[in-house]
């Protein structure tokens, strides 16, 4: 990546991790505009960057004050096997739109691109990395900071994702939505980690797939896979904002919930503070979320992150820290509620009394 220029110029994703900042990422954008009534489920392409780009702008923008340092351009699955001819006007106008709001702050774009639906069906690699190579022009003609090969559930693609990435000279993260088990084939998560740092990735980790606890197991076995072989990075983990104990090999997507009936599985801002600690534990420094995660979880993270970076977010001007604004509520035993002992503590009901606690998946 070239220096950064001028007085007013961002610290580039290395120099910042390599100087023990925190990095915060951003959230959830394919659920939660599918349940604002902008992106259809199913192939979960990414057209309302072009069809309604004030929906994705008005996302980016909330990220952005929640804490995050880091906008994804929304091209998830937004490639020519997806979506044929409109692919290019999509990658583009998703570059705009995080540029646009992500200069209205501190914060980086990362142009993404994410597992290809041919991979299960053969295995190409020159056709599949011709797909990864066309997204991959319009992200270095658009100049996005920094790359992320984000979601694949096979490391050998991923590893094919990292290797054309690198060659625009960009910092390169690539994250597998994998658990504890690793990927589809038995490739463990420390040899995940070692194969795509050794394919040039500056940047490893999870994303997606699985809720902050059980990502967090599978970063300790990527982190001792490096470890055991003397290899290094920067660690990066954006996990599910839903609760996932019960999934199998294959995540979420694999329980009955899936995808339209999670909502009791959503996190608190509570567990993310919690998850985000955790993350921090573990030597993490690039912690956000994937599907499910609101920006009031973003902001979680930045403010319980926020004695190691020095400042809160924009949006904690409305959110007292640990609930300290029912100080001012009219009822004494919600006012008793304004101390970090009872939210961290709290062990929150589900409301439903017919329902299991737990599901099996389907697969």
């Amino acid at each position: 990546m070239a220096p950064a220029e001028g007085p007013g110029a961002k610290k580039g994703i290395l120099d910042r991790l390599d100087s023990g900042e925190v990095v915060i990422g951003d959230g959830s954008f394919l659920l939660t505009l599918e349940k604002r009534g902008f992106v259809k489920a199913g192939l979960w392409t990414p057209e309302a960057v072009v069809e309604h780009p004030n929906a994705v702008r008005q996302l980016h923008m909330e990220f952005l004050r929640a804490g995050a340092d880091v906008l994804q351009t929304f091209t998830f699955s937004a490639t020519e096997d997806n979506l044929e001819s409109k692919w290019e006007d999509v990658n583009e106008a998703a570059c705009d739109l995080a540029r646009e709001v992500a200069d209205r702050g501190d914060a980086l774009v990362a142009g993404g691109i994410c597992e290809t639906s041919l991979y299960k069906y053969h295995k190409d690699e020159a056709r599949i990395k011709n797909i990864f190579r066309l997204q991959l022009e319009v992200f270095a003609r658009k100049n996005v900071d920094f790359l992320i090969a984000e979601y694949f559930e096979h490391m050998e693609e991923a590893v094919w994702a990292v290797e054309v990435l690198k060659e625009v000279g960009k910092p390169v993260a690539a994250t597998m939505c994998i658990g504890p088990e690793g990927d589809m084939h038995g490739v463990t998560p420390g040899e995940c980690a070692v194969k795509l740092v050794q394919a040039g990735a500056n940047i490893v980790g999870v994303n997606c797939r699985f809720g902050p606890w059980t990502s967090l197991q599978t970063m300790k076995l990527m982190k001792e896979g490096l470890r055991a072989t003397g290899l290094q990075a920067h660690l990066m983990v954006q996990s599910l904002g839903f609760h996932t104990p019960d999934c199998g090999k294959g995540g979420f997507v694999d329980l009955p919930e899936y995808p339209f009936g999670l909502e009791p599985r959503v996190a608190t801002r509570w567990d993310i503070q919690k998850y985000a600690r955790e993350a921090y534990n573990l030597g993490i420094r690039y912690i956000g979320g994937c599907c499910g995660f609101e920006p009031y979880h973003i902001r979680a993270i930045a403010e319980e992150l926020a004695p190691e970076r020095g400042f809160f977010p924009p949006a904690s001007e409305k959110h007292g820290s640990w609930g300290s604004g029912l100080t001012m509520h009219t009822k004494p035993w919600i006012r008793a509620r304004a101390r970090r002992e009872y939210w961290e503590n709290l062990h929150p009901a589900s409301g439903r009394p017919f329902c299991p606690s737990l599901s099996k998946p389907d697969v």
